[in-house]
């Protein structure tokens, strides 16, 4: 009498489950090492790099909705930053090339997208990145753009970009000469118009050249901001030491 193939496979699958188990040698599990492939919550864009020049292993890198991440040998291993403050939507990070441990980030994502969140000011780290203060700017949204004078660490500028949704005052350069105590608004153009972009020479710190961008998304449009541009938009350029307001 022949047997049926469902009687056969559980003969086999006895058969197997009373064989003894296979071990494998202890140093393949040894030699297996674990990489992260991830991250399991969304980091977004890599949106802004910061490099300490003397030592070009070191460095920061930005997300748009996942914070901070450091490395010292130069993207081997990184270590997570700015993960227990109040956003980890980040704008800019610049640290100054005259103390590695002075490090600032600008928070709120600078690309006016459908995804974009928003931030809470500008913070600043005394130690490489291991404890933040916030330096306030509070309201400015989203950052465009942070430069650190080369030589001076206390001189910072702030490109603020603002609010994304609709107009607020704190927006444009801001300057800082005590390391984010008290700040002046450099340069100023309508609370519909913000900084996002600053370049500093390289050689004469006074000269800076600023992008400014007026845009606006309102609640309806999906991955393209309802106004693109507008009449505050365009490149500045100073050469002065100590900017008053416009």
């Amino acid at each position: 009498m022949s047997r049926s193939p469902f009687l056969l496979a559980f003969l086999v699958l006895i058969a197997v489950s009373a064989a003894p188990a296979q071990e494998l040698p202890q140093n393949w599990a040894d030699g297996t090492h674990w990489r992260s492939i991830g991250p399991s919550t969304m980091g977004g864009r890599i949106i802004s790099l910061a490099v300490y020049e003397n030592e070009p292993s070191t460095w920061w890198a930005a997300t748009a909705s996942g914070g901070l991440l450091k490395t010292t040998n130069n993207g081997i291993t990184f270590e997570h930053q700015f993960d227990r403050e109040s956003t980890v939507s980040i704008g800019n990070v610049c640290v100054s090339q005259s103390n590695k441990d002075i490090v600032w980030v600008g928070t709120g994502e600078g690309n006016p997208r459908n995804s974009v969140s928003y931030g809470d000011g500008v913070y600043k780290s005394t130690d490489g990145g291991k404890t933040w203060k916030n330096m306030g700017l509070r309201r400015s949204f989203q950052t465009g753009r942070i430069a650190i004078h080369p030589t001076n660490p206390d001189v910072v500028y702030v490109g603020a970009l603002g609010r994304l949704y609709g107009p607020n005052e704190q927006r444009g350069l801001y300057k800082t000469t005590d390391g984010g105590k008290t700040w002046t608004k450099s340069h100023y153009i309508d609370d519909m118009t913000g900084v996002i972009d600053i370049d500093m020479h390289p050689t004469d710190p006074d000269t800076l050249l600023i992008a400014t961008y007026e845009r606006e998304r309102d609640g309806f449009d999906t991955n393209s901001p309802s106004k693109k541009f507008g009449p505050g938009s365009g490149i500045w350029k100073t050469t002065q030491k100590n900017l008053p307001p416009p």
